[in-house]
């Protein structure tokens, strides 16, 4: 099902983007304590939970919950610690150990490789096809503007494989797999991309499948089996989030031709129609890194993720006003409808261009009061 369209006036676009400026700008400047005392309490926590889970996973009594402690631990360190500290959102702190350009994570991508395809690629173009790799990440067909092949027929396949083993799709995905395909580029072109994922896997996969069961001795088995359990469930967690942050019903695509001489309006505005929220309680959204806020996670990318839930009570009333929809559900139906377009595409009928539907074009709203107009730059690359 083809999401409706809609669109803004010059004159909209501008008094909208002017609208998300002023709340970007009132809360960078409110940074402080509180933000610095959230983020350490979360990593103090996600420490405790990492050692306290490989401490239990020795014993078989105690196997059980000590994998679920180490599996948390791992869905905060990349979640709501590493995606959102390399996100810029904690340098206003000066502390070394939270610099976005300096953080490594516990993951087997590079964190300096995830900085470029994710911060700035992703960011910069959200949506627009063929200039966002994220949109399949290579692999998949999530797009009814992605010209279909035979290849897709693997499409539900490919998405299961790439949920369990996550955490490798995403250290691959500066790889350019399909262009690789296409033959426009060869893996020699990639050598020193590769390197990098290899240094990052091979460290990884030490750590959790050799050093720590070898510490285990007699109880390596267990060890090992908590950290493959752990893993797994970290990357099935995060590729249900980040997909139900990106392909459910009503998410929009764009063309590059769409995007061309795009305002700052015009680029929220995209970065709204190609984002979808999640509904939950207070875990739910720290555990998901606050991507369950991905709508107001693409409009402020630097701005501490923890702040997004007070945030989309306003965002959400602006665009009320403006006529455009807030995407937001349960997990349980978002990701139901991620799971049918993964089908649906996988066939060269379930991408049939349909009829475009009009624009939904407003009146325009009424001038809001003045704000202070300010140019900060789109993404923290």
């Amino acid at each position: 099902m083809n999401a409706p369209k809609y669109a803004l006036t010059p004159e909209q676009a501008d008094a909208f983007g002017r609208e998300l400026d002023a709340i970007r700008e009132r809360v960078i400047a409110d940074l402080g304590e509180r933000d610095a005392t959230y983020i350490r309490k979360i990593i103090k926590a996600q420490r405790t939970l990492e050692v306290g889970g490989r401490a239990l996973m020795w014993f078989p009594p105690t196997w059980l919950p000590g994998t679920a402690m180490l599996a948390i631990s791992k869905i905060l360190d990349n979640m709501e610690i590493g995606h959102n500290v390399m996100h810029g959102q904690y340098d206003w702190m000066g502390d070394p150990a939270l610099s976005s350009k300096a953080f490594e994570w516990d993951t087997a991508c590079p964190a300096d490789q995830w900085r470029h395809s994710h911060n700035y690629m992703h960011h910069t173009y959200t949506n627009i096809v063929d200039m966002d790799r994220d949109i399949g990440y290579g692999i998949l067909r999530m797009s009814e503007d992605q010209k279909w092949s035979p290849y897709y027929l693997g499409n539900p396949l490919y998405a299961f494989l790439l949920m369990v083993l996550f955490q490798y799709g995403v250290a691959l995905h500066e790889m350019e797999t399909e262009r690789i395909r296409a033959g426009e580029i060869s893996i020699a072109d990639k050598r020193d991309v590769l390197r990098g994922i290899w240094a990052k896997t091979k460290k990884q996969t030490l750590k959790d499948y050799v050093a720590f069961p070898l510490l285990a001795g007699p109880f390596a088995p267990f060890v090992f089996a908590g950290n493959l359990t752990a893993n797994l469930t970290r990357n099935v967690w995060a590729f249900m989030i980040i997909f139900c942050g990106h392909f459910p019903d009503g998410t929009q695509e764009f063309s590059i031709e769409e995007t061309e001489n795009e305002t700052r309006g015009m680029w929220y505005f995209r970065q709204l129609l190609g984002s979808a929220n999640l509904t939950g309680g207070k875990w739910f959204h720290i555990l998901s890194g606050n991507l369950s806020f991905q709508i107001e996670h693409h409009l402020f990318p630097d701005i501490p993720a923890h702040r997004h839930a007070e945030i989309s009570v306003e965002v959400r009333e602006i665009c009320e006003r403006y006529g455009l929809p807030y995407n937001t559900g349960p997990l349980y139906k978002q990701f139901g409808t991620v799971v049918r377009k993964i089908v649906k595409l996988a066939f060269p009928w379930g991408g049939k261009p349909k009829d475009p539907e009009p624009a939904d074009v407003k009146e325009p709203a009424p001038e809001p009061a003045p704000q202070p107009i300010c140019e900060p730059e789109l993404v923290n690359c």
